[in-house]
């Protein structure tokens, strides 16, 4: 397998210092993603206008990602970075004039809001796609491990640190925090691309030196529906790889109802600050699971391994909040995120490595594409889901109290505890799956 990574001390380097300005603009997102959705449904009540805040953030990035995608694998990536960072930045404060004290005029907000996310789907690709230029194929475990680490930081540190926030500065000064970190991840990627040569140089070595300029003007020449349908080829090529992208889209859509419904989840009988607390400590489990995968790498990311990580999440899950006790929302937390490092790496890693590295930005960014549409689905979803049938049905005369009231309780809130058992048993059913499926296994022969 081609691998075009810069090798040794000074690559593993370079990443750390691209990784740092990655994590801390997370935590700048993690901040707003928890002011915004927080105050949306204080101010309404509604697990609609959480849910819509995740879909103003999201689906404008799930959209733009292919074409992102082949822009990391005819442009500069580092550049890309820079771009996706200052623009997300712009797009947060765009959003400021519609902060209203502790809440937020949604419809108004919705341009910056979409902004930000068509930036983060530019910068999304190319920092994925980026590890491949800076690592060779045995450090792809140790940094898929950072990696889930940095993408935890909204969930490990952001919640707690924001419901504290909030009870001192409002949600204008929070965002405001969000569009800095922003700034300074662009900072710091423009540091580390400057001590770097051009991608065309890296990738091509010495036949693209001496070829200079020229050397790029065929992937310049290339239409860009060739590229698409290209990404799509190496996708549909490797059966494997296709029949993992499908399940992950499955599993997103769970997972993302989980994202989507744990904040009306919590605050149907606790508080703000309470709510950030648990959030944390649920998130420790990623920081855990990402400090194991880090030391021991490789040697639990095989199908069998990840199959049974994948059958413990959805266990873990069907038990959050199964009663109004945040106890019992914190165990099953802490231990489902637990799980997921080991899940998300080792689909990642199975992925990467049976894909050619100069194709890898157009795979990912279809990869995505198709994925997300479970995610997209979920977000899109989810206030009905809750407001309309589950929550009606466990209210103290809903028609499934009777039932299930012993198990659940009744009351705002309960209709969402079951559909996150229902959603933890779905899952379980998805780990049989892959256990299951030849051609995923055969993804592990080839590595």
């Amino acid at each position: 397998m081609k691998n075009t990574g810069i090798n040794g001390r000074s690559g593993f380097t370079r990443f750390l210092i691209l990784w740092s300005g990655e994590l801390f603009s997370s935590l700048g997102t993690g901040l707003t993603a928890f002011a915004l959705t927080a105050s949306a449904y204080r101010q309404s009540g509604q697990a609609a206008d959480s849910a819509l805040v995740l879909l103003l953030s999201f689906l404008p990035s799930f959209l733009i990602r292919p074409f992102a995608g082949v822009l990391a694998d005819r442009l500069d990536r580092r550049f890309l970075m820079m771009i996706g960072n200052m623009g997300s930045a712009m797009g947060i404060l765009l959003v400021l004039p519609f902060i209203r004290g502790d809440g937020v005029d949604l419809h108004a907000a919705a341009p910056g809001l979409i902004l930000s996310s068509l930036c983060a789907g530019i910068l999304s690709p190319a920092y994925k796609a980026s590890v491949s230029d800076f690592l060779p194929p045995e450090l792809y475990e140790k940094a898929g491990g950072l990696v889930q680490l940095s993408s935890a930081a909204p969930l490990l540190l952001s919640p707690m640190t924001a419901g504290i926030l909030m009870m001192h500065i409002d949600v204008s000064a929070i965002l405001l925090l969000d569009a800095i970190s922003f700034l300074v991840s662009a900072l710091i990627i423009d540091l580390v691309r400057r001590g770097m040569a051009p991608t065309a140089e890296r990738e091509g070595g010495e036949e693209n030196t001496m070829q200079g300029a020229n050397s790029t003007a065929p992937a310049a020449d290339r239409d860009l529906k060739e590229d698409l349908l290209e990404g799509w080829t190496v996708i549909r090529s490797r059966r494997g790889v296709l029949i993992l992208t499908v399940l992950v889209g499955f599993l997103l859509f769970f997972v993302s109802l989980l994202q989507a419904l744990l904040t009306p989840l919590i605050l149907s009988f606790s508080t703000i600050t309470r709510l950030g607390m648990v959030q944390t400590l649920c998130a420790c489990g990623i920081l855990v699971g990402s400090l194991i995968l880090s030391t021991l790498g490789g040697s639990l990311l095989r199908v069998r391994s990840l199959s049974l990580c994948l059958g413990a999440m959805g266990l873990f899950f069907a038990f959050i909040g199964i009663r109004e006790n945040l106890i019992l929302i914190i165990i099953p937390g802490l231990l489902f995120f637990m799980t997921l490092p080991f899940v998300n790496t080792g689909i990642e890693v199975l992925i990467r490595r049976n894909i050619e590295n100069d194709k890898q930005g157009r795979a990912w960014s279809l990869i995505s594409f198709i994925t997300c549409f479970g995610a997209i689905s979920a977000f899109g979803c989810a206030g009905f889901l809750a407001d309309r049938i589950f929550n009606p049905l466990m209210m103290d005369r809903g028609a499934l109290v009777p039932l299930l009231g012993r198990i659940f309780g009744s009351g705002q809130g309960r209709g969402i505890a079951l559909l996150f058992f229902i959603s933890g048993t779905s899952v379980i059913f998805l780990s049989v799956l892959l256990s299951r499926s030849e051609s995923i296994r055969a993804l592990e022969e080839s590595c």
